[in-house]
């Protein structure tokens, strides 16, 4: 590829591609997919830091209320993920099939879905935040003020969802620049706005901690209107229509029967990480203050690598749609190559460099100890990391949620809980017997994750 191509890429990457990615070779697709998908998510991490950073100078107790609302938040965007592996894997099978009409279809069901998921959620925020944070040991400054956070958070937590689904239809179509922009104009407004309603500019009062709350529904509002328009205009690859806009009972029930798998990859993976936590609180805050320093950490050098991986998702439910399921194959295999390189990258920055990386954001010298351990083990894994993420993706991308759901609950749930506890407390080994079992567990699925997907049976699911 000449300097000259690859630039020519990079800018339709970036404005939107109008390519068919069943029929162009399957590193440009990658390429054009993953590019605006790394961007999207990099800027979505950026933002978490922005947002506790403002909410932070309010002070310990207004960073709790963020923590307790996001604990509900957390059994949220199980949901809204777990729909959205759905929604794409569905589109995607649908556009590759040339079926525009029915994405369309499938697009404004998974809408009606989003909006009868989000009502209990708000009925539970607005009339019983109280209750909600009195039950998670909150203190009386967050039951007193912080209650009005998580009102705005729930009450209007159907915006989060619609945002999470609506660029989950853009991404399994290919319009991945779409969801990119969106993510960009909500988590941007929501940055300036952040400042302005929390601590007050002219005529707009100081709302405090419920400031914050605020900018982020109207951020993100703002981002479910503007992809709504772009939605009835029409992207480059989908385009609704008012005769999509009734409610398609049989399409419903198939968006909810393949979310199911979904949703349950979701919720393992958060459940699985509580009970980490609560067995790391064992060995004390300063254990707790560095696994939270280094997950943070990893999570920001994961962003390209996952934002390779959901193009996984996209390829394989288009190409399975198109009846190329060896390219759907190959596609996994490229992607999974091009990840494995990034993050054995990433694993040597992490071995040599762990200590000055965590340094970064404490001082506290045994914080920088634990930390830069973590850091070290899990860079023996990664490269297994790079493959068992991209084979995830398509096994949903194919539309076969249940599959990874059931392996994360065998690897993270039965063998990942019990063996951090038996290293970590009953061998004695301490944080790092929780931080070997860890890796071992993530090593393991990562690598018979890989093995199931070439067994190739996800090749054979209907969505």
């Amino acid at each position: 590829m000449t300097r000259a191509s690859l630039w020519e890429d990079l800018k339709n990457a970036l404005s939107g591609s109008e390519e068919d990615y069943t029929e162009i070779s399957i590193r440009k697709a990658i390429f054009l997919l993953s590019v605006p998908m790394i961007l999207e998510l990099v800027l979505e991490s950026v933002f978490a830091v922005v947002d506790i950073y403002f909410v932070g100078s309010l002070g310990a107790s207004a960073v709790a209320t963020v923590g307790l609302t996001e604990t509900y938040l957390f059994l949220l965007y199980a949901i809204a993920m777990g729909l959205s592996f759905s929604v794409t894997a569905i589109v995607a099978r649908r556009i590759g099939e040339k079926e525009k009409d029915l994405a369309g279809i499938a697009a404004i069901q998974s809408i009606w879905i989003a909006i009868l998921a989000s009502i209990p959620f708000s009925i539970a925020g607005i009339f019983y935040s109280k209750e909600l944070l009195l039950l998670m040991g909150a203190d009386e400054w967050v039951l007193n003020e912080g209650h009005y956070y998580m009102q705005w958070m729930l009450g209007g937590n159907f915006i989060v969802i619609l945002l999470f689904l609506i660029n989950a239809v853009f991404r399994g179509a290919g319009d991945a620049a779409i969801s990119m922009r969106v993510l960009w104009l909500a988590n941007g407004l929501n940055i300036i706005f952040d400042p302005i309603f929390i601590f007050g500019c002219g005529p707009i009062p100081a709302f405090g901690i419920t400031g914050a709350a605020i900018a982020t529904n109207i951020g993100r509002g703002i981002g479910v209107l503007f992809q709504m328009w772009l939605l009835f205009r029409g992207g480059k690859h989908i385009k609704i229509l008012k005769s999509h806009l009734k409610i398609e009972w049989e399409s419903i029930l198939g968006i909810l029967k393949t979310s199911l798998g979904g949703i349950g990859q979701m919720i393992v993976g958060m459940t699985s990480w509580i009970f980490i936590m609560r067995i790391l609180s064992e060995f004390g805050s300063q254990t707790v203050a560095a696994a939270t320093i280094a997950l943070r950490t990893m999570m920001f050098t994961l962003m390209p690598s996952w934002g390779m991986s959901n193009a996984v998702a996209t390829l394989v439910g288009q190409n399975l749609g198109a009846g190329k399921p060896d390219r759907a194959e190959q596609s996994v295999w490229v992607t999974g190559l091009c990840n494995m390189c990034y993050l054995v990258l990433v694993s040597l920055i992490y071995f040599f460099l762990s200590e000055r990386i965590i340094g970064i954001f404490t001082s506290d010298p045994k914080v920088i100890i634990i930390g830069s351990e973590w850091l070290r083990i899990v860079s023996y894994s990664y490269f297994v990391y790079a493959w068992w993420m991209a084979a995830s993706q398509a096994f949903n991308g194919a539309g076969d949620t249940m599959t990874p759901t059931k392996i994360n609950v065998i690897f993270f749930w039965i063998i990942q809980i019990p063996l951090a506890y038996t290293l970590g407390k009953y061998f004695e080994f301490g944080y790092r017997g929780v931080f070997w079992a860890m890796m071992i567990s993530e090593t393991s699925v990562g690598i018979y994750t890989l093995w199931l997907f070439t067994k190739g049976k996800w090749k054979e699911t209907k969505v």
